[in-house]
């Protein structure tokens, strides 16, 4: 399930243990993320999100655009 969040309501989640994810290339994560963010590429996220991943708690994923 998705659902789209403002800026609020990803740091209410984040300080409740959500697991931040950033999908963008390691190059544009090393330049700025969100502090405690986790850089899973998006051209990745498919190998390695269940390696890296707890079900167990919510999971937010970002990026800079919507594609």
């Amino acid at each position: 399930m998705t659902t789209d969040l403002t800026r609020q309501g990803v740091l209410e989640l984040a300080e409740t243990g959500a697991q931040v994810i950033d999908v963008l290339s390691r190059r544009a994560y090393e330049e700025l993320h969100i502090a405690g963010a986790v850089n899973i590429p998006l051209d990745r996220l498919g190998t390695e999100a269940s390696a890296q991943l707890r079900r167990d708690v919510p999971v937010i994923v970002y990026c800079n655009d919507y594609t």
